[in-house]
């Protein structure tokens, strides 16, 4: 009986630790600051919404959903391969779900409620917007630093990226990094806002990877 139990408890335990995976390490999040300003000499790149885009993974007990949000508009301004002032537009209606199928009417019912004011409001604000505060090097690797603004919230995030130019086209890449939705009042289903919801939470923690090719103007 005894082992019957332990063999039960191992089994359960192993179902918890493989859904509740650890999300990528969240960006450094601190209160909002001021846009950094480029030099005069600093080169213009307006952002390619076809190539550009954000995906995105949000974790519950039971699993995960993924998905992509288009970048809507953008503009950085890059001297020396170093992006020195710029921002973006985050297009929330473009929300996209993509680990369940297009046809499938859970899909709809997912997409909807992450626009809704459950979650992102889409209605009422139809876009997120970064503007850059400045770039770094910390441990070896590039710091980006800018204020996001998501609802009627905004702070300052720095997060890992590689930045690279070919030709006339700057493409940026982060590392997959999150950020915790409760900063910016993003509630539903937050155990930082409700403390009765048993095993119904979904984590704070939403998973980001950022790619964004711009042009030379």
């Amino acid at each position: 009986m005894k082992t019957s139990f332990l063999r039960i408890f191992a089994f359960s335990a192993l179902v918890v630790l493989t859904n509740c995976k650890d999300t990528a390490k969240e960006a450094v999040t601190e209160e909002a600051k001021e846009a950094a300003v480029a030099e005069e000499t600093a080169v213009s790149y307006r952002a390619n919404t076809d190539k550009s885009s954000i995906a995105w993974k949000g974790f519950k007990p039971t699993g995960s959903h993924n998905g992509t949000i288009n970048i809507a508009k953008g503009e950085v301004r890059v001297a020396d391969g170093a992006i020195e002032s710029g921002n973006f537009a985050i297009d929330m209606k473009s929300i996209v779900v993509l680990d369940i199928p297009m046809d499938n009417e859970k899909n709809a019912d997912l997409t909807g409620h992450l626009k809704s004011a459950d979650f992102f409001d889409v209605e009422a604000y139809p876009n997120a917007m970064f503007e850059v505060t400045g770039m770094s090097t910390e441990n070896g690797q590039t710091m980006l630093s800018g204020n996001l603004t998501m609802k009627d919230a905004t702070n300052n995030i720095s997060f890992p990226v590689t930045t690279s130019i070919d030709g006339n086209t700057m493409t940026l890449t982060s590392e997959t990094f999150s950020i915790d939705r409760s900063k910016w009042n993003v509630k539903y289903g937050s155990k930082s806002f409700f403390d009765n919801l048993g095993d119904k939470f979904i984590n704070d923690d939403i998973e980001l990877k950022v790619t964004l090719v711009a042009d030379m103007i």
